[in-house]
């Protein structure tokens, strides 16, 4: 009776596994890849554009280096609020978020999401919840390569 509860199990698992590899979507890692990369390329092609622009237009190189910047986050905020970057976020996945668009995109959707809970404890409290830990380990990378930088140039 044993021997036969085994047998029965084991066919029962053997079923199981086909039923449930056969529910998983099949994997479009390459498909997906692409699109990032066109995603995060048109993006990060758009900031060049405002480069060129920029210094057709006469403005000086420290000058250019603050206008990229300001209008790529402008846009990335501007883009959130109306939903159109959500949907490019769902088309295009991991591109979205490594330009600066995506970090506006972050610090931009819990302010609006959490808006009807009022200024202070919505907008204002939530803002950087998504945001935060990247500022809080980007500064604390940099402080540390700037120290070992420092103590390498005593060397």
């Amino acid at each position: 009776m044993n021997i036969t509860s085994n047998r029965q199990e084991e066919h029962l698992k053997k079923i199981y596994n086909k039923m449930a590899n056969e529910a998983i979507p099949k994997s479009k890692i390459f498909q997906d890849c692409l699109k990032a990369f066109f995603v995060g390329g048109l993006i990060c092609d758009i900031g060049q554009f405002i480069l060129n622009v920029s210094i057709k237009l006469g403005f000086s190189q420290e000058e250019v280096m603050n206008i990229v910047p300001i209008i790529m986050i402008f846009l990335g905020a501007l883009l959130t609020g109306t939903g159109i970057y959500t949907k490019l976020a769902q088309f295009g996945g991991a591109g979205t978020v490594v330009p600066i668009t995506g970090f506006s995109n972050a610090v931009v959707s819990p302010a609006i999401e959490f808006k009807k809970e009022g200024f202070i404890f919505g907008v204002a409290a939530k803002m950087f919840t998504i945001a935060g830990p990247v500022l809080v380990y980007g500064i604390s990378a940099s402080v540390i390569i700037g120290i070992i930088y420092y103590i390498g140039m005593l060397m």
